[in-house]
Order: structure tokens, then sequence, then C-alpha cells
């Protein structure tokens, strides 16, 4: 028989039961990773720590743009002069990175942890109570909505947990076998923990350094410092390894920000830490009061135990129940026996209440709760409440104690019922109801779960549409200039649409800024074939609206002068049509009307050096031939040409382009086509409006909207 065979012959059915629930979670995170998560979770840090494992990897903390900055700057990324950096610290990003090296997929990382921690959530069990309860506990972590979603994001939560519970399964195993070895390692883990989210590893190693201290003090006490005390060794041991990496934090936070105190999230919003008062990051302020840090996390603990743990409140009941028989046993003597197994049961309790009170001093669980009390409303409804998910420990441990404490109870109660009823009922009725207990648990497991996996595959069923068009184009040495939604950053919400590094990958990304930012980012990428990512529709966090995307192919003209036509329909019942030629911000325009037009009306326009003229006459071509209006352009504008058609009621419906200008006087440049859109009752309807020349079906079919623009150099 082979090595493995013999060993795996050897293992016991518990051990081998867990192997296969940790395979079976890290299997399922991919599965859902993949398929639920295509295009990434509604929350848009995910691209922040996607984008800081690829800088990783090819050696970089920071991005250096130069005078292009913000035309590249990432979601939740510090803007620093020339050069951008993330708030976070690059633990998660590492982790990520390591498997995009290997495989080339970072999911793999993802499977990874969570299998990793279901296996550690098994141990913990073992040594805190038995086997069969780490085996229950690690069942019923990995099913739990919360480990299950966020453990499928590439969010920093799932592998600081993975961390914190290495740290508390070395912590144990070293106290339990005087392990200097095991010492170490929970330093290193709680270190790497402190790197990536110093108040998390601090909330959940409180009991831990408490005990730790009481430890020490009571080895020193008993036993003096001569020879110095195993304890105090290894406990030291433990502290002087997580005290490095906190010295490597403070290294980083000097290395990115100049000061080893000031840590990147600071730099990016310094009103944005722990404690109470004015809080603020980017436009959201709030007033965090005591009062509030109750209210906000009194619901999102409500919530994590009723919709986010596994079999929703049936679970959060047997978690009850188990922390309760774990205390009757602690109190009576009884089971779980050896002072390590009831040393970890007290701390497993205690990292339930730091975690709970550890929260209250940070007002992220508030910000997850657009409104307070509605579940359905805001992150915490694609993501559960996530600056919770080391509850799931101890909730999961005791749950497993409730499990295995119901199943050995099974031949109690068949010896009671026994004697009421014949043996063979006995067993009848014990059966159906532990069979209606496992029911319940399924049923109620399945409702959980399947609501926030539904809520997310909504989302990328709507990242799917809109990505259609890069899909569908060859898009080999392009740049694309991106719409911003939700403001002046990448990623935000489009976390697909990543850059290198170096900024100069197959594709280039860049922000639409405006006219002087537009042909900065330009002339930087002279030899790139140039698109407009575009839409039709407004972009709302609402999954069941969807936009309409389009990828217009860019060019930029240039001439002495260049002569522009648009023409319009005219739908039925229009008794005049207004057009104007303006700059951006209405400070300069001049204007005529068309009386009775027919199917279409023409507009000439000219950029002539540092001007637009406009013909007064809808039925001239040519450029030279017609009296013209004249609009001064600055060096950089934007022109926009509107044709409002009216109808005897006063209804309208505008025709508007917005063409990107550049002039030094003598010569003319603009990139073409312009931005068009059709819009109804308003003169601007954003994208709204926005025509699609592509698609037939987005507008009614006399809707026509043509422009071309020739060189007419002297």
């Amino acid at each position: 028989m082979s090595r493995g065979r013999t060993r795996l012959a050897a293992t016991d059915r518990i051990t081998l039961a867990a192997a296969v629930v940790s395979l079976l979670t890290a299997t399922t995170t991919f599965v859902v990773a993949s398929v639920v998560f295509t295009h990434h979770s509604v929350n848009h840090d995910e691209a922040v720590y996607l984008t800081q494992a690829a800088m990783l990897l090819s050696g970089r903390l920071e991005l250096v743009a130069g005078g292009l900055a913000e035309a590249f700057r990432p979601w939740f990324f510090v803007q620093d002069g020339g050069r951008l950096y993330p708030k976070y610290t690059p633990v998660p990003a590492a982790m990520y990175a390591i498997s995009m090296a290997l495989v080339g997929e970072p999911r793999v990382t993802l499977a990874v942890v969570a299998g990793a921690s279901a296996a550690l959530v098994y141990a913990l069990g073992g040594l805190t109570f038995d086997r069969r309860v780490g085996l229950v506990a690690a069942i019923l972590f990995a099913a739990s909505p919360l480990a299950l979603v966020t453990g499928a994001t590439f969010l920093p939560y799932a592998p600081t947990t993975a961390l914190n519970l290495t740290f508390a399964v070395a912590y144990l195993r070293g106290v339990r076998d005087g392990s200097r070895r095991m010492a170490g390692i929970a330093g290193v883990a709680i270190g790497l923990a402190f790197f990536a989210r110093p108040y998390t590893a601090v909330v959940f190693a409180a009991p831990f350094i408490v005990h730790a201290l009481a430890r020490v003090g009571s080895a020193l006490r008993d036993r003096g410092v001569r020879p110095l005390p195993g304890p105090v060794r290894r406990h030291g041991l433990t502290a002087l390894f997580g005290t490095c990496f906190v010295g490597l934090t403070l290294a980083y936070n000097f290395r990115l920000t100049g000061s080893p105190l000031t840590f990147p999230y600071q730099a990016f919003a310094p009103m944005d830490g722990p404690g109470f008062g004015e809080r603020q990051i980017l436009g959201h302020r709030e007033t965090y009061t005591p009062a509030l840090a109750l209210r906000s996390n009194a619901y999102g603990v409500w919530f994590l135990l009723t919709r986010w743990v596994a079999a929703g409140p049936f679970g959060t009941l047997l978690a009850v129940v188990g922390g309760g028989l774990a205390v009757r046993r602690w109190v009576g003597g009884g089971r779980p026996a050896g002072d390590t197994a009831r040393i970890g049961g007290l701390l497993l309790a205690g990292v339930a209440g730091s975690v709970v009170v550890g929260n209250l001093f940070f007002w992220g669980t508030h910000n997850l709760l657009a409104t307070l009390s509605d579940p359905t409303d805001g992150l915490v409804a694609s993501l559960g409440p996530f600056y919770h998910f080391d509850l799931l420990v101890p909730i999961a441990v005791f749950g497993g104690v409730a499990v295995v404490a119901g199943w050995e109870a099974r031949d109690v109660a068949r010896h009671r019922l026994g004697a009421v009823v014949s043996p063979r009922r006995a067993r009848a009725i014990v059966s159906v109801g532990l069979a209606a207990a496992v029911l319940v648990g399924v049923v109620a497991g399945a409702a959980v779960v399947s609501t926030p996996l539904e809520r997310n595959a909504a989302q990328t069923a709507k990242y799917e549409a809109a990505y259609e068009p890069f899909a569908s184009t060859d898009l080999s040495d392009a740049l694309v200039f991106l719409p911003t939604p939700y403001g002046p950053w990448q990623h935000h919400p489009f976390q697909s649409l990543r850059n290198e590094p170096d900024l100069a990958g197959e594709v280039v990304y860049a922000l639409d800024r405006g006219p002087t930012g537009d042909f900065a980012v330009l002339e930087a990428y002279p030899n790139r074939t140039a698109y407009r990512y575009t839409y039709r529709g407004e972009w709302v966090p609402d999954p069941t609206r969807h936009v309409e995307p389009a990828l217009e192919p860019l060019a930029v003209r240039t001439g002495d002068r260049l002569g522009a036509t648009t023409t319009v329909g005219v739908p039925d019942r229009v008794d005049r049509a207004r057009v104007r030629l303006e700059t951006a911000d209405g400070d300069e325009s001049t204007r005529y009307t068309v009386s009775s037009p027919n199917e279409t009306v023409t507009v000439d326009w000219v950029l002539d050096g540092d001007a637009a003229r406009l013909s007064d006459d809808p039925t001239t071509t040519g450029v030279n031939d017609a009296p013209l209006w004249v609009v001064p352009l600055e060096e950089t504008d934007r022109l926009v040409v509107t044709v409002t058609l009216v109808q005897p009621d006063g209804s309208t419906l505008t025709y508007r382009q917005e063409a990107t200008v550049r002039t030094d006087g003598d010569r003319v440049s603009v990139v073409w086509p312009p931005e068009r859109s059709v819009c109804r009752l308003v003169t601007d309807c954003g994208t709204e409006g926005t025509y699609l020349p592509d698609d037939p079906d987005a507008h009614p079919p006399w809707v026509v909207f043509e422009t071309r623009v020739t060189a007419a150099d002297s």
C-alpha cells in the first residue's frame, strides 16, 4: 500500500469529513466568485485590491501618472501630485497577487482562503470542545451567507478573518502544548492581520491579549524571572513577531504618506477613523454619536443573526443554546475537559463581545445601512454586515456545541420515551424529530443564502449588459474614455475596466474630464485607437435598471478651418426649429429660428481659428457663402450645437451635440464625433438621451442625427 493510502486509511472519519467540508467550501466559493461575481460586486473596493495586487506584481506601491493623474485616478486612491496610491494596506492584495502570479486567476485565493477558514474553524472547535463540534462548526461557518457571499469577493474581511483564525488556533496550541513554534506562528498571523486591517486585528485579539497578560503576570509572580517562565517566553515570542509587523506597517505608512503614524486611509480621508464626533469621507459627513453607534450596530448585529448566519434565526438559536450548554459545563466542572478547552471557549465568548463592542467605535456599519431599519437597502443588502465578519467564528463554534449535544441526547430521548411508548415508536418519534430539525435547518439555510445570491446575480446581469461592447470590439492598442456617473474615479462603478500598473497595457482607460484633460490624454497616447464609452440611460445602483451601452470610435480632426454639417430629423406637427451655437458654460452663444421646417433641418457651422461660426440659412451647405454669427472660443472649449423642435402646444424635442475643441488662434482641432443626445422637453438630458446610431430600436424611426466635419485648410 502506498504511503498516501496508508495515511488515508489511518485517518479517522471526522478528519476526512472536515477535509471534505474544506474542499467543498473552497470549490463553492470559487464557483460563486466566478458565476455570481463575474464583474465583481456593488462594493467597488474590490477594484482597489485587484489594482493593488497588479501593482505589487510589477514591483510598485504607487502609480506614477504625472500630469495625467486625474485622468487615471482609481477609486479610493490617494492623489499626491503625480503619484497615486491606495488607501488600503497591501496584505489582502498580496494574497490575491500570489494566485495571479501562479495561475493567473485571483479567485483561486478566494477559494483557498475559504477552504482554509473552514479547516481552521474545525481546528478551533476541536481545541475548544471536541472534533465533532469542530466539524459541525466548520459546516455552519461555511454555510453562512456572510462567509459564502463576502468570501467570494475581493474584499479584505475573509482574508483577515483567516489570519485571525490562524492566530487563535496557534495561540491555543501554544498554550496547550507549550510550543514556542506555535507561539511564533500566532505572532506572525496576528501581525499580518494588523498589517491588513489594524483595528479589526486589535478587536479580535483583545481577549487573547488580556489572557496573555494575565498568564505572564501570574507566572512572574509565582516563579520570578530566573529562569524566565515558559508562558513569558511563549507570549513574549508572540508579542515580538506581532510587533515586528506593527513596525512593518509603520514603515509602509512612512513610505507612502511620509509619516509612520499616518495611515493611507487617513491621508485619503482624515476624519474616517474610529471614534465619535464628526466623521467624513468624500462628500459624506455624519456626526457619529454613541447613541447612533448603538442604534446602527444593533441593526447590523440583528441583520447578521437573522439573515447572514447559517440557517438564519435557527442558526442563531443553536449558538445561544450552545453557549448556554458550554457555560453550564464550565461552571459544573463537566466537559470540555482540560484547562485549554475552557480557556478557548472563554476566549471565543470574549471575541464575540469584543467584536460587538469594538465596532461601536467605528462608523462603518452605519454606512452599510442606507436606511437603518431596512435590511434590503444599502451595501448590507448585497454583502451583509461584513464589519462583523469575525462574529461568525463564535456563532459557528457554539452552534456546533448545540448540534452535537442534540445528537448525543437522542439516546436519552429514546430511553425516556420508551418508558411511555414502545421502543419502536420511541425510535420513530426521535428520528422524525431529528429529521424535522434538519429539514428546518436546511430550508432556513437555503432561504437566507438564496436572497443575497439573487441580488448579486442581478447586478452581474446589469454589468454583463453594460460591458457588451467591450466583448464584441477588438481593442488592440486602444485608448478608451470612460464616463463618470459617480464622480471623477476609475472603477467606480466600472471595476472590470482596469489599467495595467504602467498605464500602458493593451487597453488604456482614461476618465472623460473635459477638453483640456481629454486632449492631454490624446497627446500622451498619439498612436492608439481612441474610443468613447457611453450609454443611454442613467447609471443607478438598482440592478433592474440597465443602460444601453455603446463604444464609439474617436478621431481628432485638425485644420486651419473646419466645416461641420449637422442634419436632424423632424416629426410631424413641428412649426419651428430653434438653432443655437454656444460654449458649454453658456457665456457665449448665437442662434436663429427656422420657420415651417421640412422633414430634416441642416445646420452648417465652422471652426475657424479662435471662433465658431453659425450660418443663419439652414439650407446653405457651403461654409463660405452664408452670413455667419461668431462665438469666441477659449484655448480648449466645449462647443454645443442644439436644434430644438417646437410643436404648436409648446412641447419640444432637442437634438444636442457637444464637441471638444482646441485652438491656438491659427489652427483648430476637434474630437469627432461629438457627444450626441436627443432630449424631450429639455435641452440637456445627460445620458438619459444619448443618441445610439447603431441601435435602430433606441429611438423613434423619424429620429435622424447625422453630423460630419471636413477640413478646409488655406
